[in-house]
């Protein structure tokens, strides 16, 4: 979970607070992991597989082990704005965002150091 950017920051015992509220799936070739317009609700990191990303039926991008998708989803209540479709066999670590949420409500550091992630994450590269 440390290889994720947006858990980079946390301490181990911040880290484990955030795996004991995961579990894993798994999902075969041809799944919908995510689907585009649906209400954001997990996080997703991939831990062996490979999947795409599409947004209106086109591809975006390919993701495989260490990748993840769906961080928004953990902060805020809005649909997810492409989907994600299984390209082999794999399994991923979720995140449900209500009781991440709590956690955040819980632990102001894991709340500062997840919003600066993102932060970065979605600022743009160039001004």
């Amino acid at each position: 979970m440390r290889s994720v950017p947006l858990f980079a920051r946390c301490s181990r015992r911040e880290l484990a607070d955030v795996v004991a509220l995961s579990y894993e799936q798994e999902f075969g070739v041809g799944d919908t992991i995510v689907e585009q317009g649906d209400a954001g609700d997990a996080f997703y990191a991939v831990l062996e597989g490979e999947a795409k990303v599409t947004r209106g039926g086109r591809t975006l991008r390919r993701l495989g082990a260490g990748d993840f998708f769906g961080e928004i989803a953990l902060v805020a209540r809005s649909p997810r704005t492409a989907s994600v479709t299984a390209t082999s066999p794999g399994r991923v670590l979720v995140v449900n965002a209500r009781p991440f949420r709590a956690l955040l409500g819980r632990s102001p550091a894991v709340q500062q150091k997840v919003l600066e992630a993102l932060a970065e994450r979605l600022a743009p590269t160039t001004l």
